[in-house]
């Protein structure tokens, strides 16, 4: 949610009112997140006044946009609480800026929870699993481009940029997942449409009341383990000191599990793959992160996340392999 594209108010203007949204009374920029242009808008219709975010794409294309939008049009029909992409008069959901793909959609209410409690994690676990479920229906299909296929050819491109241990853990990880991937366990995997990036701030929350799930521009067919997985790794990190230890917190950890399984309850092929579904989020976004870090784009807002964060995640979740429990309907907790 960097600034890369500077898009002049009045472009903005004219979109907003194609889209029937009214007249735009205020254009800001968005600080943060590493992938697109976002502005919050502010319109006056009817005599009242909205709030929308203004993205513009400056990686996915034309072409791969489409599934995104309709992702998030598909959940919001379903009753799931994302934004939904505002379509001009000819049904459109993508429109053009600078040259570029844009899209307009509602802004959600509440703020996002950076310090998470067990009941935010439980409204995280159950909605989660609601959205994998109200997902299986949906008529398009496109690959999670952050998934394996990117980090077989992703990792070579950093490896030059870290040290000696650092190079022998990500190859061995990677070694691994291939592994994984190849393994019937994996074939037997649910598979749908998912979020894929479901972080602590990609939430909303009024209180302790979940008010919805956004940023869907890394969503993909994949695993709904992975997409769990993700979450686990972000939502349920014990903190010591100023910064993260990288394990579980146990509470936290089993109130989203308890929650995801109530109503999308997991198969004897995901319990028995938690542990490598754990270790592959953690390692999806140590390598993004790396990307990020060591080869980074022109903004003129950016602020790239620390990658050694996810390099301690990954190194506990590779020592907790043998430990981590998967036995969730009979309460046991994910623990070190």
């Amino acid at each position: 949610m960097a600034v890369y594209t500077e898009v002049p108010f009045a472009q903005a203007a004219a979109l907003i009112e194609r889209l029937n949204l009214g007249v735009l009374t205020d254009l800001r920029g968005i600080q943060g997140g590493i992938e697109n242009t976002n502005y919050f808008v502010t319109c006056e219709q009817g005599g009242t006044t909205q709030e929308h975010v203004l993205t513009v794409f400056e990686r996915l294309s034309f072409e791969q946009l489409p599934y995104y939008l309709q992702f998030m049009k598909h959940l919001a029909g379903k009753g799931i609480p994302v934004p939904e992409p505002a379509a001009d008069a000819q049904g459109s959901l993508l429109h053009t800026l600078q040259g570029k793909p844009a899209a307009v959609v509602d802004k959600l209410q509440g703020k996002s929870n950076l310090a998470p409690g067990v009941e935010h994690c439980r409204a995280v676990g159950d909605m989660l699993a609601r959205m994998h479920l109200a997902g299986r229906d949906f008529a398009l299909s496109q690959p999670n481009l952050r998934g394996l296929p990117w980090w077989n050819e992703t990792v070579p491109v950093v490896l030059p940029h870290l040290s000696d241990a650092q190079r022998a853990l990500i190859r061995t990880e990677l070694a691994y997942q291939n592994h994984v991937a190849a393994s019937p366990a994996s074939a037997a995997l649910p598979r749908g449409p998912v979020h894929a990036d479901l972080f602590r701030d990609n939430v909303m929350f009024d209180g302790e009341q979940l008010t919805g799930f956004f940023d869907f521009y890394f969503a993909g067919h994949d695993s709904f383990l992975f997409d769990l997985a993700v979450c686990l790794n972000d939502w349920c990190i014990r903190h010591a000191a100023d910064e993260t230890d990288g394990q579980h917190d146990e509470a936290r950890a089993q109130a989203m599990l308890t929650a995801y399984q109530a109503v999308r309850p997991l198969t004897a092929a995901e319990r028995q793959l938690l542990p490598a579904m754990l270790r592959a989020g953690a390692l999806r976004f140590w390598l993004s992160r790396l990307w990020d870090w060591h080869l980074p784009r022109e903004a003129s807002m950016l602020q790239p996340h620390d990658p050694t964060h996810f390099e301690r995640v990954l190194r506990h979740r590779v020592d907790q392999a043998a430990t981590l429990a998967t036995a969730l309907l009979d309460g046991e907790a994910l623990t070190a």
